[in-house]
């Protein structure tokens, strides 16, 4: 039977783990650039502290993942189920990041960070997000649904779809160009 492995502070460059062997463990420190994910089986994995830079994690399983203090920058995670992980001590940040059709429903996701993200049809459904920043993020098709928003900032994001009736939106703040997307399901015409 095969132990999980520990790696720290390593670097990993260029890896394709749709092809070669990415070893379960737990991994601190390390930074991940140019790596491929896809479709890999990722489950019980724990990233602590390290960095994603231009991977690609499309279809990854991530199910009981642990990803405490995680960053990924420029990468892509289309179809990607967050709401699978270990959501115990879970907390990211997004940068550059294509994140479409991606799930975090009920999670608990307050203060983090999406900026310049795609984030279309994402589900966001019973996830907490209060003070939550979303920096130039494309919203387009996203599903809030119970969702908290309290305090979170959306005066750069676009495209988004919220009904402040079954959403906690106190204290969120909109900008005026993109306020219409708090009035859609009353079906009015703004001119």
């Amino acid at each position: 039977m095969m132990t999980d492995v520990f790696v720290d502070e390593k670097e990993f460059i260029g890896s394709n783990f749709s092809k070669e062997t990415f070893l379960k463990g737990t991994y601190e420190y390390c930074s991940f650039k140019n790596c491929d994910f896809n479709n890999v089986n990722m489950a019980g994995f724990q990233f602590t502290d390290c960095q994603f830079i231009d991977c690609d994690f499309s279809l990854a399983n991530v199910f009981a993942t642990i990803f405490q203090d995680v960053v990924f920058n420029s990468c892509k995670m289309l179809g990607l189920q967050f709401d699978t992980c270990d959501a115990f001590g879970l907390a990211v940040s997004f940068n550059d990041c294509q994140l479409n059709h991606t799930s975090f429903r009920s999670l608990k996701l307050n203060k983090t960070h999406f900026t310049n993200c795609k984030l279309q049809e994402v589900d966001f459904s019973e996830t907490h997000l209060s003070q939550s920043y979303f920096s130039n993020c494309d919203l387009q098709g996203a599903i809030f649904e119970n969702t908290n928003l309290e305090k979170a900032n959306f005066k750069t994001a676009f495209n988004y779809t919220i009904n402040p009736e079954n959403n906690k939106i106190k204290g969120a703040q909109f900008s005026l160009k993109d306020v219409a997307g708090l009035l859609t399901q009353y079906k009015i015409q703004i001119v």
